[in-house]
């Protein structure tokens, strides 16, 4: 079983690739995601704070990252 991680797109980006990797991760069009954080920062100034965040925590599709801890009891 593979699990689906949260990572930054890199082939469908516009500055940083977070909507996309949030739309992949959430199965949703990334121009809603795109939409929601325009309106995000529109009516509360919040969505560029969270853009910015979000894009350096999230790691970029294809780098190396730890794989997960498999049980192996």
């Amino acid at each position: 079983m593979q699990t689906q991680r949260l990572m930054r797109s890199r082939n469908d980006q516009m500055i940083g690739g977070v909507c996309a990797g949030l739309a992949n991760y959430f199965v949703l069009d990334p121009t809603l995601v795109r939409l929601i954080f325009v309106l995000m920062l529109l009516f509360g100034g919040h969505g560029l704070l969270i853009y910015l965040i979000l894009w350096v925590v999230m790691p970029l599709e294809g780098e190396h990252t730890n794989p997960p801890i498999q049980d192996r009891s």
